[in-house]
Parts: C-alpha cells; sequence; structure tokens
C-alpha cells in the first residue's frame, strides 16, 4: 500500500478530494493521511499530491503486517498477558520485571 501523509491544509484538502474522487483506490482515509492501493493509480494519485504540494505531502510504500508471521511468539504472549493484568494502571516496564516477558528495551531493540 501506499501512505500518504499531508502536513498543510491546502494538502489535505486535496487529499480529502482526491479520496472522494477515487475511492475505489482508496484503501483507508485518516484525515491528514490515507493509504492507497500499490497500483499505478495509486501512484499517480500520490505523484499528483507531491507535484502540486511539494515537501507538504510525504509518501511511503508499505505493506501489511501479518501478525502471525511478522511477530514472534513472546510478543504476542507478552500482549495477551499485559493487557490481562490485574492492575490497569501498570506500566509495561513496571509488568515485565521478574517475568519472562520481554524488557521494552530488548521490544524497542529488535526489528520484526
Amino acid at each position: 500500500m501506499l501512505l500518504v501523509v499531508t502536513y498543510s491544509r491546502a494538502a489535505r484538502t486535496t487529499l480529502r478530494n482526491v479520496c472522494r474522487t477515487h475511492d475505489e483506490t482508496v484503501v483507508r482515509q485518516f484525515g491528514r493521511a490515507a493509504l492507497l492501493d500499490d497500483t499505478h493509480h495509486g501512484a499517480f494519485l500520490a505523484l499528483r499530491l507531491v507535484e502540486k504540494h511539494g515537501a507538504d505531502v510525504h509518501v511511503e510504500l508499505t505493506r501489511p503486517l501479518n501478525e502471525f508471521v511478522d511477530v514472534p511468539e513472546s510478543v504476542h504472549e507478552a500482549a495477551r498477558a499485559y493487557e490481562r493484568r490485574e492492575s490497569p494502571s501498570t506500566p509495561y516496564y513496571a509488568f515485565a520485571r521478574g517475568t519472562d516477558h520481554p524488557s521494552p528495551t530488548a521490544l524497542r531493540e529488535r526489528d520484526l
């Protein structure tokens, strides 16, 4: 998919108009950003915005996260356990301390 992020009011307006006009190519719209199909049409729409608004538009090629393939089971287990914790106000670093769950530092340092 193509992630299109806008940084000015004019660029946001153009993005909104593009999304309304070409909804068959829009995967999802988030106000100042949108996900477009990674097709030639999606690229065309994104590059039109760049041509019109220059640095006020940023485009990235993304890929969906397959949580079952891309994320290790230890991260799944940590997320499940953290969401089931007894005290909702406990921060993750305190929750993970003294357990087999990865520390916040380890989570930050490991790439998917």
